[in-house]
């Protein structure tokens, strides 16, 4: 019996195969019926399709042009839907709608010390992520993030005083990104830990955390289409074991910093003293409510979870909050009058003493809230440069669901991708591909209500954090950086393009960074640092990652 099949194998190997392959093709084309739905033939019948434009680092561009072609729904996979269509945002991100994230999170999920480190972001199981998000949500609101204002300020003081005594009137070309999450990374492992790497007195990485950033969201943009590769290139059985032998070490440098910190925390704990030169039970800091999570709850909140809760809130807030305050800034020198009225609010709001007059001073979070231009440059920012451009992904729950009057089969993965849905000119306008922070006002010429409900239109409709219970934990810390530091870095310092003319070039690992955003600095006033530049050489020019 076996002897005829194998000599049929061998005879017609080749027209076996083809066949073979030709059945899998037409099952993932018609698989759940969602052959209806228009997007690219080769999308339609293998994965590898959304791999390719992963790896050409751009996926957003081809998302925008599908949904510009096609409509509100594109068939994106074999069994992947994408949205464009704001109201899909109610139905897919809504509170307990039964819809999950979908396998492309696990690959987000770095292993330390041979175990998958599962955060409030890359949890999938949602009656565990429910009781995780309980656990930590109180530490992230903005009542507790407030508190942390003076950790952003002493952070804040320290990258004016850098950027006045090494960068400040060399004349030389700056990175500026990478400038950015610089002090994106210090303060919110300030605020995590009362410690920093201290990449902004460095100038550079520490311990190589960036680069190993850097390289791991180029891998999970990539793997995340196929999230299978992640078992076999990373989350490898046989990796793991050698780890366990203790003859690897799969830890990631940015988890292993993270713990060390912990570890240092605990010791401290321990001999009885502070972890830092400021009491922390004075200042508080998230590992501090994290030990207080953990007494309350030590059956659940165990010292992975706080490994996880940290690490997660230090990788996500670094890089998100770097790339959104690149995206103000190089707007805002991309429109002169723009750029020039918001110096004009900001004298005028030191003139009538909402913000301190010396601009030494870090501007208060409450006297940001007087600063209405401010307010719109930065929504403007988050709405022409969303930091993720990957779709956000759900899996449709068993029973099926209707999105924009279409039902989906259960199980289908959909989403919505910030750089498709931020582009719809009927909540945006017609000049969506502008940054004009005025869209944010109301126009005195238009009916008041009108104008108001647009606005609040606009604003439920930007996408930036996510949506619903899995928006970003860390949202009200990005904000607090990013509502001081503007404002303060304007007083004190005029920002110049090194090539005006030429075309932002972008990265899409996951976030999507600029890569060319290279400036020259001038100082306002020697005030923020009287003494840093006398007698001290002027530090090399910030390198990119």
């Amino acid at each position: 019996m076996f002897v005829p099949i194998a000599r049929l194998l061998a005879t017609h190997w080749l027209s076996l195969t083809a066949l073979a392959v030709t059945l899998y093709f037409a099952r993932n084309y018609f698989r759940k019926g969602l052959n209806k739905y228009p997007g690219p033939f080769l999308a339609a019948v293998t994965n590898w399709w959304r791999f390719y434009f992963a790896y050409k680092r751009r996926p957003e561009r081809e998302f925008q042009r599908l949904h510009d072609r096609h409509g509100d729904i594109v068939r994106i996979g074999p069994n992947m839907l994408s949205f464009s269509d704001p109201e899909a945002l109610k139905t897919i991100y809504a509170l307990n709608n039964g819809f999950v994230k979908s396998r492309f999170y696990h690959v987000h999920q770095p292993m330390v010390q041979g175990k998958r480190l599962e955060s409030v972001f890359t949890a999938t199981n949602e009656a565990y992520h429910a009781q995780l998000r309980r656990c930590v949500a109180n530490a992230f609101s903005m009542t507790q993030v407030l508190p942390y204002e003076a950790r952003v300020d002493k952070t804040s003081r320290v990258f004016l005083e850098e950027t006045e005594r090494t960068q400040a009137n060399t004349g030389r070309a700056l990175d500026f990104t990478f400038w950015l999450q610089l002090f994106a990374f210090d303060v919110v492992t300030e605020i995590a830990f009362s410690k920093t790497p201290g990449f902004v007195k460095k100038g550079g990485d520490v311990e190589g955390i960036l680069a190993a950033l850097e390289k791991w969201f180029r891998y999970v943009a990539k793997v995340g289409q196929i999230p299978a590769l992640d078992i076999l290139l990373y989350k490898n059985p046989v990796w793991t074991w050698l780890h366990h032998a203790g003859w690897t070490d799969n830890t990631h440098s940015f988890a292993r910093w993270s713990k060390a910190r912990i570890d240092e925390r605990r010791r401290a704990i321990e001999a009885g003293k502070a972890p830092d030169e400021e009491a922390t039970v004075q200042s508080g800091d998230l590992l501090t409510q994290f030990l207080k999570i953990k007494e309350a709850r030590p059956d659940f909140f165990t010292d992975a979870r706080i490994e996880a809760a940290a690490s997660s809130i230090t990788v996500a807030g670094s890089d998100t909050t770097a790339i959104s305050l690149a995206a103000v800034f190089y707007n805002l020198l991309k429109n002169p009058s723009t750029y020039q009225k918001l110096n004009e609010e900001l004298e005028d709001a030191a003139q009538r003493g909402i913000v301190p007059k010396s601009p030494a001073e870090i501007v208060p979070w409450g006297a940001t809230q007087q600063l209405p231009y401010l307010d719109a440059c930065i929504k403007e920012g988050f709405r022409i440069h969303a930091a993720i451009a990957f779709n956000l992904e759900r899996v449709v729950p068993p029973q099926g669901a209707t999105i924009c009057g279409e039902f989906i089969p259960g199980g289908t993965v959909v989403g919505c991708n910030a750089w498709v849905i931020h582009k719809r000119r009927e909540i945006f306008g017609d000049d969506v591909d502008t940054y004009r922070p005025e869209r944010w006002f109301i126009d005195p010429q238009k009916n008041r209500a009108d104008e108001e409900a647009r606005i609040n239109k606009m604003s439920s409709t930007l996408f930036h954090f996510g949506a619903g219970a899995r928006s970003c934990l860390g949202r009200y810390i990005s904000l607090l950086e990013m509502y001081k530091i503007i404002p303060s870095f304007l007083r004190n310092f005029d920002i110049h393009l090194v090539n005006p003319d030429a075309e932002l070039k972008l990265r899409n690992a996951w976030f999507i960074k600029p890569l060319n955003f290279d400036v020259t600095i001038t100082s306002k006033t020697a005030t923020v640092n009287d003494t840093a530049t006398q007698g001290v050489p002027a530090a090399p020019t910030v390198l990119s990652q």
